[in-house]
Order: structure tokens, then sequence, then C-alpha cells
């Protein structure tokens, strides 16, 4: 009892800004304690990458991302209690939040896993780290930012990067059947998760990071145990091995659940895009676990497409006037 007690307290310490967590209109460039947490959260999902697709070889998509989205709230809303003591959010909050989870939780992920099981993980990764072009992009069209020409020079160099990785099949460049749908899905999944990033700011601002990742999920789950429940009903579940079913776990609990309340906790404290700077470091994560747990093999040009959407989503942040 005596170690639980101690660990709330950290956990609202963390949570506070008196922990020397700055709200957005103060923050600076030094590290802070959500810093560290974000780049725990990278960790995790550079890893998830590959429990995703290990376990989806034993658990379709569909089912394994309602069963992740059934779990991942209920960890979330106890979380809340335990630092908040409050799950509830507002009324007129309760539209934002639907449309968030839509977004982010039932769009994004639908194309998530069913991208991943499509293509490779290291793929994944370099396409996922131009989220911050697409950031950018969103800021352009809701008018919260103007970019100069070296931004819009850093978001072209973003996805001719993205070109190169998807085409990148062989020696050359070349369209592979195998992997094209699955890139084109992963495609489609980042521009939801940089919509997701843009969309859960205000929801994040009005309420807070753990109940805006909790109530977006619980609004979004209904419709996820929907699409899946055809997999649900008819998959043989004692076929399931105990290594996928810990994999199912550690995503809905970690990735999703915690991963999610830290990278809300990171857009409420020090803005969505330094947040998104982030997803520079998930590729490395993922290309380095594919390589050893996977044997996955990084192609030269696929490498030098990495680079170009690293560099060119580092030159399409730098700058960039925020309204």
């Amino acid at each position: 009892m005596s170690g639980r007690r101690a660990a709330i307290p950290a956990a609202r310490k963390l949570y506070s800004s008196k922990a020397g967590i700055t709200h957005p209109m103060h923050r600076g460039h030094s590290f802070q304690p959500v810093d560290a947490a974000l780049l725990g959260t990278v960790l995790i999902w550079g890893s998830n990458l590959i429990v995703v697709k290990s376990t989806l070889v034993e658990i379709p998509p569909m089912a394994f991302n309602a069963l992740r989205l059934v779990i991942a709230p209920a960890v979330l809303l106890l979380l809340t209690w335990l630092v908040e003591h409050d799950i509830s959010i507002s009324r007129k909050d309760w539209g934002l939040a639907l449309l968030v989870g839509l977004v982010g939780h039932l769009a994004h992920l639908e194309l998530f896993v069913e991208g991943i099981a499509r293509t490779t993980a290291t793929n994944v990764a370099l396409i996922l780290a131009a989220t911050p072009a697409f950031v950018a992009l969103i800021g352009v069209a809701n008018k919260s930012e103007r970019l100069a020409a070296r931004n819009w020079l850093g978001i072209l160099l973003s996805f001719t990067g993205i070109f190169v990785v998807i085409s990148a099949q062989g020696p050359g460049l070349q369209f592979g059947l195998q992997t094209l749908s699955g890139d084109l899905m992963m495609l489609g999944s980042t521009v939801l998760w940089a919509l997701y990033i843009v969309l859960s700011k205000p929801l994040v601002m009005h309420t807070s990071a753990l109940r805006a990742a909790a109530w977006t999920m619980v609004f979004a789950s209904p419709f996820l145990l929907l699409v899946g429940m055809p997999q649900l009903r008819s998959h043989d579940w004692q076929a399931v091995s105990s290594g996928s079913w810990l994999g199912l776990l550690y995503s809905a609990i970690f990735s999703i659940g915690i991963g999610y309340a830290i990278w809300n906790l990171g857009i409420r404290h020090i803005g969505s895009a330094r947040v998104a700077v982030y997803s520079y470091l998930t590729p490395l994560v993922t290309v380095i676990v594919a390589w050893i747990f996977l044997g996955e093999v990084l192609r030269p040009l696929q490498a030098v497409g990495g680079v170009m959407v690293l560099v060119g989503v580092a030159l399409g942040r730098h700058s960039a006037d925020q309204i």
C-alpha cells in the first residue's frame, strides 16, 4: 500500500504544471519531465510496430483493433481516476471527443493495422516519420500556421522521401504490388494521425490529457466493435498463442492506453508542433528492432528515402510561424 500511495502523488507531480512542465504559451526549449515521458513513448511505439506485426499473424486486424480498444479505455479511465479523482468531461466536449475518437482511433487505427499486415515494419516507420509535415500542412489549412519557403521545401522533400521509401522494392525504384497496398494504407493512416494531433489539442486544453485520451477511446470503441464483430465471431481463438495474447495486451495497455495519454500530455504542455518532432525517433527504434527480431533489411534506397523524410520534416517544422 505504501508503494501505491507514493506512486500516485508521483504521477500527479508529472501531470501537474508545477513539476516543471510549462504551458505551451510559456514553454521554452529546455528538457522537461514531459520530454522524458515522450521519449519513453517513442520506445514503446517503435517496438509496438514489431509487436503488432507479429501478433497479426495469429489475430486478424479488425478483431485485434476491437479488443485493444476495449482494454485501453478501461486502463485509461482507471489511471485517470487514480491521478485526478474525476473521469467526467463536459457535455459540450462530447461532439469533439467523438470526432477525435473516430479520426484517431477508428479510421487511423483501422488503416494502421490493415496496412502493417500488408507491408514491412520498416516501411511503416519511415512513412509515419512524415507526420510532422502533415501536421504543418493541416496548420496552414486551418490558418494556425504560416510556412516560409524553407518549410515548403522541407515538406516537398519529405513527400519525395515517402515516394522513395514506397518504391524502393529492389536495387532500383520500382513499385512492388506485395507492399504497395499496405504502404498506401499507412500513408492514409499517417494523414489521419496528423489530423488527430491537431484536432485533439482543443479537447486536451478544455479537459485534461488523460480524460481526452480516455473518452475519445470510449466514444470510438462501439464503432470498432461493430467493425470487428465478424472477425471476433469467426476466428478460432483457441489457436492463438500466449505470445500473441501478450502482444495484444502490450499494444492495448502501453501503446494505446499509456502512449496516447502521454502524447496528449505533451500536446497540452509543450504544443502539437514540438510533440510531433518526437516522430523523428520512432523510425530509428523500429528499424533497429525490426532488424533484430524480424530480420528486415533496410535497403540503401529506403535509407536514402528515410533520411529525406527526416531532413524534410526538420526543414518543414523549423521557423514555422504559429498564429
